[in-house]
């Protein structure tokens, strides 16, 4: 029987979760910057830290997801996952371009996930294929 799981995607899923963490620090971090420093609205406060946590909610299943549907070779909790990475790809894009304040690390992090993200769908699909086939 030949090995079907993809390397690349569980190094993938491996390097986002590290990477998330760094992300959500460093995102909680400028949102609580920027509250400080610039006069952002109450009202705008909430959302943005909102999406930030739901991001950190959807990020666990998201990987666990795709950890076990690489590892034992099944489509379905490797399409949910994909389902989720969309998700979560639209609260990033949520965070890279209706933010209240948007600075360039904000740009460059969201960048950065985005790109994993995409090439993590990618892999996902791949995978998806070669488990059906």
């Amino acid at each position: 029987s030949s090995q079907l799981s993809s390397l690349p995607l569980q190094i993938l899923l491996y390097v986002n979760g590290v990477y998330y963490i760094f992300y959500f620090l460093a995102t909680l971090a400028m949102i609580i910057y920027k509250s400080q420093v610039f006069s952002y609205p109450d009202d705008f406060l909430a959302p943005d830290l909102a999406v930030l946590f739901l991001m950190a909610i959807l990020e666990v299943p998201r990987l666990y997801l795709g950890f076990k549907g690489n590892l034992t070779e099944a489509e379905a909790p490797l399409g949910l996952s994909l389902g989720l990475t969309v998700g979560s790809m639209v609260l990033c894009v949520y965070l890279l371009l209706w933010q209240t304040y948007v600075l360039w690390a904000d740009v460059l992090l969201n960048a950065v996930l985005l790109s994993a993200y995409g090439l993590e769908s990618g892999l996902k699909v791949m995978a998806i294929a070669a488990f059906v086939s």
